[in-house]
């Protein structure tokens, strides 16, 4: 690669992406193009920009463009959250200031992924904390979301205000202050500044111990961990979790929890079976 194109990447990159597109799926005439895809002009329409200056910044010429304006190019090319993350590092050297996506549905492949692990219970949360998927092992060691209205399915809701899942907590106070900390750091992490204070303000209001937790500022990480839970048929049992950014999607993280031992992996085998 050339010193010129290595020093236009995201020009490179915005002409790739450009020619792969159909342009009669855009409404746009096919007629005698002498190159596939989009005409610069028709991104230029589509994103409301200046064709000539849509035309210089495929060309390295056309100075840094704003955020916003890579944005609209983004959807004017229906790039996919990776490729708008690209466009940016491109662009600026870093991914894109984040921006909360409010929830629309996991996809079938997505709880194919937790279904597979018979013997892990596993959930998807949002970056509010929202338990949205589960497994079968979930149900059974950790608790039916099903039957949970669908408001209540929310961790920390949960934690200060469900006795159950209090009880079940070896050391709750503990747990909660590190839970209030991480929810703390994953939702300003997703931009969800909005949800954040509707959900901080209803805890605070209904949950003296969430207020003080929330007012100290902590700031911690759930990515992995040993977790000592009080079930109602195991006893006291060890579960390791982990937690993994779910590709393309921001806004959600799955969390899977194994058994910290062999002993406790055969007790999970005999309950869960049992259970299905």
């Amino acid at each position: 690669m050339s010193d010129n194109a290595s020093e236009n990447a995201l020009g490179i990159f915005l002409r790739d992406r450009r020619m792969r597109l159909d342009p009669a799926s855009f409404g746009f005439q096919r007629g005698r193009r002498r190159t596939p895809g989009l005409r610069r002009e028709e991104v230029a329409q589509r994103a409301n920009i200046s064709p000539t200056w849509y035309t210089w910044l495929e060309q390295g010429r056309g100075g840094a463009p704003s955020a916003h304006v890579l944005d609209r190019i983004a959807k004017g090319l229906m790039l996919t959250e990776p490729e708008r993350d690209h466009l940016h590092i491109l662009a600026f050297g870093h991914p894109p200031e984040p921006h909360y996506r409010q929830y629309d549905g996991i996809t079938p492949r997505l709880q194919r992924v937790l279904d597979s692990m018979p013997f892990s219970p596993a959930i998807i949360r949002t970056a509010t904390w929202d338990v949205v998927a589960w497994n079968k092992a979930a149900v059974v060691i950790l608790t039916d979301y099903a039957k949970l209205p669908k408001e209540r399915r929310n961790i920390l809701r949960m934690m200060f205000s469900d006795e159950r899942m209090r009880a079940a907590q070896d050391e709750w106070r503990t747990v909660a202050r590190y839970l209030v900390g991480a929810f703390r750091a994953d939702a300003a992490r997703a931009g969800a500044g909005v949800e954040i204070r509707k959900l901080v303000d209803e805890l605070s209001a209904s949950s003296p111990e969430f207020k003080v937790m929330w007012d100290d500022n902590e700031i911690t990480s759930t990515r992995e961990g040993i977790k000592r839970l009080h079930h109602p048929v195991l006893g006291l049992i060890d579960l390791e979790f982990s937690t993994f950014s779910v590709e393309g999607r921001s806004d959600l993280n799955m969390m899977i929890y194994s058994p910290a031992n062999s002993e406790v992996m055969e007790q999970f085998r005999l309950l869960i079976t049992g259970a299905c």
